[in-house]
């Protein structure tokens, strides 16, 4: 059982206290704007992929390939539960029969592929729910606890890296990131000196996100494309910063891959390479891995991602991309039962020292976090909101052909949803978080 207090994560400033954000002006809150562009980099927040999607959706229908294009809408199988070997009856009765309609609703009403979910009970007893297909094209199962690009859920890997090294002494939280990248952190309104490191960690650095810039004509140049994350950087430091250091939030890619490249100046080693020593391997995440450079494959048992780009538009087969435009960001490949032992091991205070996961759960308001609204951010860990009362811990993420949503509850319950498509309209996007809700509140 987690040490998930207060409930209502809104804790006493810690000293030196994070500082606490302005009202968010509409600069800041511009991202989630319908004009906006698509964004197919990971990201909690549905609402800003589902407002970005009709940005782009006319010139990406253009490039979707004629021949083998996939038809949403078309999609057939059962709904499976199918027990951990360690805990055959942890889900039978009302929470069983509930998860299996939501996944269900999620193939059948909304038109994903497929469905994947993976819950586990304090005892640590798990149980794994598959609906759908997971090949359009053969008509083939859902594999069970398949593994997926777990996209945005990433962060909380290279925060908690990140503080790591904190509590090594290594790196200060509130140390601005040019004592350690030096020169680089540069642009309008943009000077290293002035953003910590907890700033970046928080959102609230006011870099602006590179994401425009590695999503144009995506299934035609961007998906197979490799890119430095040095160029990554360039291309957020290329935009006006959105606010003063410290006075607003917004979910920023940047914010990551400059903890990414922090994370190698510290240590001289791959961030890839440091995630899996100090967190993957410790917890025996088997099916969790960094891609290799130029790695476009998913390794292990796995469901097809697709990518439409409206409603009732074809699918088309994403399966295969080069995830660099995500790196620490959003890179990482992983099952739903993994993103679970992870979450709750996080909580447990496995990975990090009482003082560094209490700087982690300190959060801000996060607006347009997710669909359910009154969402805060930490250092690489959110809240989602309950309907049966109070929050639970999360981040999730979004990737082109994969959405995933995952919490772990004040009493030890761990749920993680895996779809096998960006949502197209908000009901879809909705239906995903209350599926998440479900699986935690039905009892």
């Amino acid at each position: 059982m987690h040490a998930l207090t207060p409930t209502r994560p809104t804790p006493a400033p810690l000293t030196p206290a994070p500082p606490t954000p302005a009202p968010l002006t509409p600069q800041t809150t511009s991202a989630f704007r319908k004009e906006t562009v698509m964004s197919v980099l990971p990201k909690p927040s549905l609402r800003r992929t589902l407002t970005a999607l009709s940005g782009v959706a006319a010139a990406l229908a253009l490039s979707v390939p004629a021949a083998g294009a996939l038809t949403s809408g078309t999609t057939s199988g059962t709904t499976t539960a199918s027990p951990a070997a360690h805990g055959q009856d942890a889900f039978r009765g009302r929470t069983d029969a509930a998860v299996r309609k939501s996944l269900k609703a999620l193939v059948k009403e909304d038109g994903f592929p497929g469905a994947l979910a993976s819950l586990s009970d304090p005892g640590g007893r798990a149980r794994n729910y598959t609906a759908g297909v997971g090949n359009l094209k053969t008509g083939s199962k859902v594999p069970t606890d398949g593994q997926v690009r777990i996209a945005s859920n990433t962060k909380m890997f290279t925060a908690t890296v990140v503080l790591q090294l904190v509590g090594e002494g290594r790196i200060d939280l509130d140390a601005p990131i040019e004592t350690y990248l030096p020169g680089l952190v540069r642009g309008d309104g943009i000077d290293g000196h002035d953003i910590t490191v907890r700033q970046l960690l928080q959102h609230t650095s006011g870099l602006a996100d590179y994401d425009e810039e590695v999503v144009k004509d995506y299934l035609t140049k961007q998906q197979h494309r490799y890119f430095e994350p040095r160029e990554l950087v360039e291309f957020g430091l290329g935009k006006k910063a959105l606010f003063a250091p410290g006075t607003g939030w917004s979910y920023s890619n940047t914010n990551y891959v400059l903890a990414g490249l922090l994370v190698q100046k510290v240590t001289g080693r791959p961030v890839g390479e440091e995630i899996t020593h100090r967190i993957i391997e410790p917890l025996g995440l088997r099916h969790t891995y960094w891609p290799g450079v130029g790695d476009q494959t998913i390794k292990g048992r796995h469901p097809h991602g697709y990518f439409a780009t409206a409603p009732d538009t074809p699918y088309t087969d994403v399966t295969e991309q080069d995830p660099s435009a995500g790196w620490a960001a959003g890179g990482l490949v992983g099952t739903p039962s993994d993103l679970n032992r992870f979450l709750t091991a996080l909580l447990d205070g496995k990975l990090l020292e009482p003082e560094q996961l209490k700087e982690m759960k300190t959060t801000v308001d996060a607006p347009d976090l997710d669909t359910v609204g009154d969402g805060h951010y930490g250092l690489g860990l959110a809240t989602f909101k309950l309907s049966c009362g109070g929050y639970a811990w999360t981040h999730g993420g979004n990737a082109p052909g994969y959405t995933t949503r995952n919490a772990v509850t004040e009493d030890g319950r761990a749920a993680t949803i895996a779809v096998t498509a960006l949502p197209t309209t908000l009901p879809a996007a909705e239906h995903i978080e209350a599926a998440l809700d479900t699986a935690l509140c039905t009892r």
